[in-house]
């Protein structure tokens, strides 16, 4: 059995936690895949990359009602697709190359899995032991159990992106964010788009007002079929895909559609399953979440186990880039100062939805605190303020955005903000900082000067309309 002072499974965010206090530790990495993780190669990155030009585009043929004539000649997919992966793939082999040069860090490229308490196996049968294990190997796919799934031109997020030619058209299953921002590349770059959802809610994690205006800018801009679950594929013999669906509304009768691919977005799985952690008596939940605790300490029995931490999608049920490398920042702390721990504040975890209309949100939707204030005795106010209230607004003609924000009636202080429109995943960011740091609504729009007329007046006016008491 080979020994090492630290093993990390994974190599996106848990190849962060070293730092200068790592130099004297011999440490193993475990990373059977790309090196980098799920969101340099796969996930926020690259998606990112393609959401860009595809918003360009988007707003190219959405400006006439501004009086500017424009259009989408044409999109060269293959320079796009090759202008992002070849920066991507370029550093995802550097982080590979730079911790293989390392004297203290082993790369171990194979799958591992628990044979006992600390020990790890590799696929090859070595079994390799640390008093330290952080667990960070993320999440995968997850497809839908039907016939046809595995046929050529059925994708994930994981091939989807390195397709060799922009489909003509295309059928995306699901109604979450991946589903969501894939829907508006697709749309956007120029290919005939149908979404299938199996309930009437797109983005059912957000707030109702915000999932509604969604659903509403969706169905202008492509084939929105809600009710709808997939339940087979078949190839035409021309290699297209045809995919069925039941109707989940008797209303409704069974859906067929035929596009050149299929993506498969009905979500993701954590990869505990993969570690057998039954060997170690890890305690996992019915999600497949491994459990930790507020110091990211994997639990046994309700106990957390010296030595064993967990970050990422393996233990996080958010699924976010930033949570992770939060997760990672406890840990990497944590591990070499262990009479010092330090927790993981999740108390307000913001996302964003680089779909069109772009969507942003932090905190409860409004079902859940008007629960939340009948629980603590308190009421809440809700302000929902148009983006096209606002002067930048009206430059825009936007007849789209709103700015949702909820506060404790009590106290002023901001419970959820949800936007959908323009930059709101920057329009978001100082309500994170409010929330995080505890300043009041009243205090946030009267404490400090807002441009005019720059857009983000719109959260300004959303915070003087909530009904909270005023500090002076």
């Amino acid at each position: 059995m080979r020994e090492f002072d630290l093993i990390i499974v994974g190599s996106g965010s848990g190849n962060s936690i070293l730092t200068e206090e790592y130099h004297n530790l011999d440490v193993a990495i475990v990373e059977p895949g790309t090196f980098g993780g799920t969101c340099l190669n796969v996930g926020c990155i690259p998606t990112k990359m393609y959401v860009y030009p595809a918003t360009v585009a988007r707003e190219a043929l959405d400006a006439s009602r501004l009086g500017v004539h424009a259009s989408r000649d044409s999109v060269d997919w293959q320079a796009m697709r090759d202008r992002i992966f070849s920066r991507i793939d370029a550093i995802a082999n550097g982080g590979l190359t730079y911790r293989k040069s390392l004297d203290n860090v082993t790369v171990i490229q194979e799958y591992v899995h628990f044979v006992a308490p600390k020990v790890l196996e590799t696929e090859s049968g070595e079994q390799i032991t640390a008093p330290q294990i952080v667990l960070a190997n993320g999440s995968r796919v997850q497809f839908p159990d039907v016939p046809g799934i595995d046929l050529p031109g059925v994708h994930t997020s994981d091939t989807v992106m390195r397709l060799d030619e922009l489909p003509e058209s295309i059928i995306v299953v699901g109604g979450g964010y991946i589903a969501a921002e894939f829907c508006h590349v697709f749309n956007g770059l120029g290919s005939k788009v149908t979404q299938l959802n199996r309930s009437e809610r797109l983005l059912r994690q957000h707030d109702h007002t915000i999932a509604e205006r969604f659903k509403r800018e969706a169905a202008l801009q492509w084939d929105l079929q809600l009710n709808r679950s997939i339940t087979g594929i078949e190839q035409t013999p021309d290699g297209k895909l045809t995919v069925t669906a039941a109707a989940s509304d008797e209303s409704l009768e069974t859906w067929e559609g035929t596009a050149d691919v299929v993506l498969v977005a009905t979500g993701r799985v954590p990869n505990s399953d993969t570690l057998n952690p039954e060997a170690a008596n890890l305690d996992v939940y019915d999600s497949g979440l491994l459990a930790v605790d507020e110091y990211q300490r994997v639990l046994s029995d309700d106990q957390p186990v010296e030595g064993l931490w967990a970050l990422g999608d393996i233990c996080s049920p958010y699924q976010l880039k930033h949570v992770a490398n939060a997760e990672a920042r406890t840990v990497s702390h944590n591990v070499v100062h262990p009479d010092d721990l330090r927790a993981t504040d999740h108390r307000f975890v913001p996302s964003a939805v680089f779909t069109e209309p772009q969507i942003a949100t932090v905190g409860m939707p409004e079902e859940q605190a008007r629960v939340w204030a009948e629980q603590n005795d308190t009421g809440i106010t809700v302000k929902e303020q148009n983006f096209g209230d606002v002067a930048y607004g009206w430059a825009m003609e936007d007849s789209v955005g709103i700015c949702k924000l909820i506060a404790d009636r009590k106290t002023g202080l901001l419970l959820g903000a949800h936007l959908i429109g323009k930059d709101s995943s920057n329009l978001i960011q100082p309500l994170i900082q409010a929330m995080s740091f505890g300043q009041t609504a009243h205090e946030m729009a009267r404490g400090q000067y807002w441009i005019h007329p720059a857009l983000a007046e719109v959260v300004e006016n959303a915070l003087l309309g909530l009904d909270v008491p005023e500090q002076r």
